[in-house]
């Protein structure tokens, strides 16, 4: 389950359907992500093909990332079986 943002636009559009402050060509993509980090107890339940699950290293050490578009990616982490500080950024 989700218990904390990072990102206001993500958390918006999480809560409410609203799209203001993420791009619109990613809804879709972002729905799908937001919904298996919602059920998701482990980093395992989300390595699906076409995600491309990867943990972070340095700055974001302790992150887990999945693929959106390009180079946008949401970067999360997990504690205590909960998804906790979702973000949505382009970090390459």
């Amino acid at each position: 389950m989700i218990r904390s943002f990072r990102h206001k636009g993500l958390r918006l559009f999480f809560s409410t359907g609203s799209t203001r402050g993420i791009l619109f060509a990613h809804v879709k993509r972002l729905k799908l992500i937001l919904a298996l980090l919602n059920v998701a107890s482990t980093s395992a339940h989300l390595d699906a093909p076409g995600l491309r699950l990867h943990p972070l290293r340095g700055r974001y050490d302790g992150f887990w990332a999945v693929h959106v578009s390009g180079n946008w990616r949401v970067i999360f982490r997990y504690e205590e079986g909960h998804v906790h500080d979702v973000d949505y950024l382009d970090y390459h």
